[in-house]
């Protein structure tokens, strides 16, 4: 019988309040590509930490071509052959690519050697790079093609890859999973992360489905329907969000002939955008990471200010207020970077409620902080948008990243806002958890609320707006009916490949 390439046997690592994985075991196959599911905070994360030596399991054992594994650290995981490409970029944007890549090798060569490597192997995966560019110009598919690159230096025996194509066109996707198919061909063992179960049924072998920490089935996902996939991993039926009918009502958001400068030498300047989102209307936004989402986003919530008639709500100049007086009149938002921007990592779930939540939940009084009422706020987005936790007394930095989403997203919601703008959702969000988002999302909507979504997720995108706009290199197309477009149309957009007039083709 064929000896696995990775075997895990029983690994279990707990951590205060909480096991993260509970007894799982499984194998990879020289040259398979391996799915790994499961919902937020089912234990993915601390799984393939283990395999790359960032943590040490509590019990359990690994084997790596039959020989016993346990590595103390990355460095070590790597000398035997294991890579991870990580699902947010460790790159520094005013390096070059053969810089940035240089200093993830413990010996790297010349400079001159290094870049032709670069080349050669990149030309060889079909993911062709520059090493001379500097990283903070390239695009966000481009910047996944330095991480991937730096691993195939490596000569992997296991690629490990955690949400590889969530900043990626449709096109890009395609090269990508081009890639890793002549990966497998060579022998090279992938082991993949992602909620896109469509992705999965295409390019996956096998798959593992991890719930609450434990392996609780296998299947082969070419021979599984993607409801099923996760029906398993949640450990119940899925609802999809359902639309109601609803008729639009005044213009709720005005955006006229904004021009912002980019905030840095390696941001994007918004150029003439115009759109109006009335009420009761979800705008989507799609675009490459990079085009100017977070840009935009700044200044819907007022972070950066413009002339006054450059953004309206309700036909009110709102465009030299400020996030505090923009939320006062209803307009709030929820940027991509949770951990950070959205969220303070080191306050409480409480301390976070009372951030954005203290004018319009009423959590101010005389100068006085109501914090018992702020305490009851985050209870009630911990309840009804499932947010796993042990309480609002938690630090946002304690919750799983998909955990921590939703309770942005159900902090902004529950503030009934005139005009709510979103960027990414569902980012790193499990398929339960995102249909519940995108639920919420119609809701508002059906009670007159006015949406911008600003996402990569043009499954998303199609699901739950009423129009659609791409940005590209900080210039958004004339907003369309979603009714017709379809996603190769709207993949061109977003790379820009003909302009921004592909929408009326």
């Amino acid at each position: 019988m064929t000896v696995p390439l990775l075997s895990l046997q029983g690994l279990t690592k707990a951590y205060p309040g909480v096991i993260a994985n509970n007894n799982v075991s499984f194998d990879i196959g020289v040259g398979q590509v391996h799915a790994l599911l499961g919902e937020n905070g089912a234990g993915k994360s601390t799984l393939v930490k283990m395999i790359y030596g960032l943590v040490k399991p509590d019990s359990g054992t690994m084997l790596l071509n039959g020989r016993t594994y346990a590595p103390p650290e990355p460095r070590a995981a790597r000398a035997d052959g294991i890579a991870m490409v990580f699902q947010h970029f460790s790159l520094f944007d005013a390096l070059n690519v053969a810089e940035n890549i240089a200093l993830g090798m413990e010996s790297p060569p010349a400079m001159r050697d290094l870049a032709a490597r670069i080349r050669d192997v990149s030309e060889t995966y079909g993911l062709p790079l520059d090493p001379y560019r500097t990283v903070g110009d390239l695009s966000a598919g481009e910047r996944q093609r330095v991480e991937i690159i730096r691993c195939l230096l490596q000569d992997p025996k296991l690629l490990i890859m955690d949400e590889p194509t969530s900043v990626l066109t449709p096109q890009e996707v395609d090269i990508l999973f081009q890639t890793l198919r002549k990966l497998k061909s060579e022998g090279t063992a992938i082991l993949y992360i992602s909620h896109k179960l469509e992705e999965i049924r295409t390019l996956c072998d096998h798959a593992t489905v991890l719930r609450l920490g434990e392996n609780v089935g296998e299947c082969i996902p070419a021979e599984t329907s993607a409801r099923d996939m996760a029906e398993l991993m949640v450990g119940s039926a899925l609802k999809p969000p359902e639309r109601a009918g609803r008729e639009l009502g005044e213009v709720a958001l005005d955006i006229s002939g904004l021009s912002v400068p980019s905030p840095s030498d390696f941001g994007t300047a918004l150029r003439n955008i115009h759109m109006t989102v009335r009420q009761g209307e979800v705008l989507g936004i799609g675009g490459v990471a990079g085009n100017g989402q977070d840009e935009l986003l700044s200044v819907l919530s007022g972070e950066v200010t413009t002339a006054a008639d450059a953004v309206k709500l309700a036909g009110r100049p709102v465009g030299d207020l400020g996030p505090t007086a923009r939320r006062r009149l209803g307009l709030l938002t929820a940027p991509e970077e949770r951990l950070g921007h959205a969220a303070a990592p080191d306050m409480s779930l409480t301390e976070n409620a009372m951030l954005t939540g203290s004018v319009r939940e009423n959590l101010v009084s005389n100068g006085f902080l109501k914090w018992r009422d702020a305490e009851n706020f985050a209870k009630r987005i911990i309840t009804d948008f499932d947010v796993r936790t042990p309480g609002p007394d938690n630090a946002a930095r304690s919750l799983s990243g998909g955990n921590l989403q939703k309770f942005v997203i159900g902090r902004e919601v529950l503030q009934r806002p005139d005009v709510l703008v979103v960027n990414q959702p569902t980012w790193g969000v499990d398929a339960s958890a995102a249909a519940a988002i995108r639920q919420s999302i119609l809701d508002l909507a059906a009670n007159g609320a006015a949406v911008v979504c600003i996402s990569q997720d043009l499954d998303e995108l199609m699901e739950i707006s009423d129009r659609f706009a791409a940005l590209n290199e900080g210039r958004l197309s004339t907003p369309r009916d979603t009714a017709g477009l379809t996603i190769d149309e709207i993949g061109l957009m977003m790379g820009g490949a003909h302009g921004m007039e592909v929408a009326h083709v």
